[in-house]
């Protein structure tokens, strides 16, 4: 695969997973690390239109060389466009903005991308390349994790209001019943 070995001195699996940690890991951590720049508001875009983007330009980036799609600069050309929907994708989970999803919409928008990034990840291990896409699949692991956080951090908010709303016993407990 082409699209890999373009990235310099790394061998195919790594480029692969280092694309995908890139994707899954990196871009997020810079971004929550500056959550709160004005930046994101003009940037946002709705998230469906986001995760859209972030599936064709995956799908562009990994199958490009299978499909005869590959632009003349190789991955110079689109690790560039996948970073930048990877910012697309991350900002109604991690910026406030007016697309920032709820509590829920972010669990499932996480947990309804990776079956979705995926898909053209099974292209690359259906034309013979089945260690590059494995790497790519484990690379992009994080999202799960980070899926996985947002979930048990709904699920601790949604407990501490539960228990704020119950009504005061005559002992003043409020776990009594």
């Amino acid at each position: 695969m082409d699209h890999s070995t373009q990235m310099g001195e790394l061998s195919a699996v790594t480029a692969m997973a280092c694309s995908g940690f890139i994707l899954a890991a990196v871009v997020p951590a810079v971004m929550w690390s500056l959550r709160r720049s004005p930046l994101w508001g003009r940037m946002s875009v709705h998230p469906g239109l986001a995760l859209s983007l972030l599936v064709l330009s995956h799908a562009w980036a990994v199958l490009g060389d299978a499909l005869g799609l590959r632009p003349a600069g190789g991955a110079w050309v689109t690790e560039p466009v996948l970073i930048a929907a990877a910012v697309l994708f991350w900002i109604p989970v991690l910026a406030r903005t007016r697309h920032r999803l709820s509590d829920a919409g972010r669990c499932l928008y996480l947990f309804l991308s990776m079956p979705v990034l995926d898909l053209p990840v099974l292209g690359v291990i259906a034309t013979g390349h089945s260690p590059e896409g494995l790497a790519m699949i484990v690379g992009m692991l994080p999202i799960g994790i980070i899926a996985a956080a947002q979930t048990w951090g709904w699920a601790q908010r949604e407990e501490r209001l539960a228990v704020n709303d119950l009504p005061l016993t005559a002992s003043g407990d409020a776990h009594a019943r």
